[in-house]
């Protein structure tokens, strides 16, 4: 299978498994990647999300070029015929977290999936890129806007137009990452990370989520309205009650998502 999912307390972990291709995207694993995120986001069982590669050397290296051909179909066909999107990053725009662990090469629509999580973290061998220009093309998978909003606009500017990679170490010092490790370390510390936040008040962590997201596209005063009024909403539910109770009893919180 191009893709493994499998689901333990709260967690989803789904991994790219052609490390023969460094993980490269075909369309078979594009439509289970698609079935994966939408399992994501129905399931009740997952509250947390975790992606990573299969293999040492690679998260993602982006589209498998030997075995993605043009489709016979027009893109004003695909668009407003298709039933189903093609989108790379389709059934990603979940409310429930999405955490990536990158293990080596990050290029194309491998860095462009890893953007559209919300926590990255790198091995210390990473290389992460968008080399699209130098095959004479743009990234078609959000490359363009999300870059730019998770690092200075001057390095986002210098990757795009270079195509040019940048290691695990510049990657952690323009934010791009919040942490580096041992290629050894990564996944449990990734996997550590998902079940700190599956641990917390599902309702809590979703909304935490939606308030940064839609906010940081708003005015701060009417993001900070957003957030009074997301937070209002939260106010009276089972779970925060639960979340004092547990606290002033001194035991873990048996948080319903309610």
């Amino acid at each position: 299978m191009p893709v493994e999912m499998s689901v333990s307390d709260g967690v989803a972990e789904i991994t790219l498994n052609r490390p023969e291709a460094l993980n490269a995207i075909d369309a078979e694993m594009r439509q289970d990647l698609q079935q994966a995120w939408r399992r994501v986001g129905s399931d009740p069982d997952i509250r947390v999300a975790l992606v990573t590669g299969a293999g040492t050397k690679a998260f993602c290296a982006g589209a498998d070029l030997k075995r993605t051909m043009p489709p016979k179909e027009s893109f004003a066909e695909l668009t407003f015929n298709s039933t189903t999107s093609q989108h790379l990053l389709t059934g990603m725009n979940t409310d429930k977290p999405i955490i990536c662990a990158i293990n080596g090469y990050a290029i194309g629509g491998g860095l462009e999936m890893a953007l559209a999580c919300d926590i990255r973290l790198a091995s210390e061998n990473a290389e992460l890129g968008l080399a699209e220009v130098q095959h004479g093309t743009i990234p078609g998978g959000g490359g363009t806007q999300h870059l730019p909003r998770a690092v200075p606009l001057s390095l986002a500017m210098q990757m795009l137009l270079t195509g040019d990679r940048i290691n695990a170490a510049k990657a952690l010092e323009s934010g791009l990452v919040s942490e580096v490790e041992s290629a050894e370390r990564l996944l449990p510390r990734a996997r550590e990370i998902a079940h700190r936040i599956a641990r917390n008040g599902p309702l809590a962590v979703r909304a935490i989520k939606r308030v940064v997201r839609e906010g940081l596209a708003m005015p701060l005063a009417s993001a900070l309205e957003l957030e009074l009024f997301v937070w209002g909403n939260l106010r009276d539910t089972e779970d925060r009650v639960e979340g004092r109770r547990a606290f002033a009893e001194g035991r873990a919180p048996q948080f319903k998502g309610r």
